[in-house]
C-alpha cells in the first residue's frame, strides 16, 4: 500500500516543479527538437519524479534527474515505436515552434542537426547550467567526454548560426 506524502514534501515538490519546470522543458526541447515530444517526456519525468520524491530530492542535481529520464523515457518509447509505419498524409506539427519556450527556433534547428550525445551536452550544460562534473554523471560519460563534446557542438553551431545570420543579412 503505498505512502501518502506529507504537505511539506508536497510543497517541496511543488516549489521544484515551479522553479525548474521550464527549464527542463527548454533542456529536453533542445535535445529532442519537438516540443509536443518534450513536453510530454517531461511531464512524464515529473511524474516519476513525484513518485520516489524522498529520494529525487537528496539527489545532487534533481532538474538533471529530471532531463535524464525524460531522454531516457524517449528511448524507451522510440524502441517500442520502431516498428509502427508514419502514416504518409499525416500533417507533422512544426518541431521548430516553441509557444512559450523561450527558444530561438534557427537555433532549435541547428541543434536538431547535431547528433544525439552532442544536444545532451548542450541541454545539460548550457539550458540546465550544469558543471561539468554533474553532466557527466548525469550522462554516464567522462567529463573530458563532456568538454569535448560541448565543443565540438559549440563551434558547429557557431558555424550553423553565423551562416544563418549572414543569409538573413543579404535580404
Amino acid at each position: 500500500m503505498p505512502v501518502r506524502m506529507g504537505d511539506v514534501e508536497h510543497l517541496e515538490f511543488e516549489d521544484f516543479y515551479q522553479e525548474s519546470r521550464d527549464a527542463c522543458l527548454r533542456a529536453v526541447l533542445a535535445t529532442t527538437g519537438d516540443r509536443q515530444l518534450a513536453e510530454d517526456l517531461v511531464a512524464e519525468a515529473f511524474t516519476r519524479a513525484w513518485m520516489s520524491w524522498r529520494k529525487v530530492s537528496r539527489h545532487p542535481a534533481p532538474h538533471a534527474w529530471i532531463v535524464r529520464v525524460a531522454l531516457n523515457t524517449r528511448i524507451s518509447w522510440w524502441r517500442r515505436r520502431r516498428h509502427e509505419v508514419a502514416l504518409a498524409d499525416h500533417e507533422a506539427m512544426d518541431p521548430t515552434a516553441a509557444d512559450g519556450v523561450d527558444v530561438d527556433p534557427a537555433l532549435l534547428a541547428a541543434l536538431r542537426r547535431l547528433p544525439p550525445r552532442q544536444r545532451e551536452v548542450v541541454a545539460l550544460r548550457v539550458f540546465l547550467d550544469l558543471d561539468t562534473e554533474t553532466a557527466a554523471r548525469t550522462l554516464g560519460i567522462a567529463p573530458g567526454t563532456v568538454s569535448a563534446h560541448l565543443s565540438r557542438a559549440v563551434a558547429t553551431l557557431r558555424g550553423d548560426l553565423a551562416t544563418v545570420n549572414s543569409r538573413e543579412g543579404e535580404r
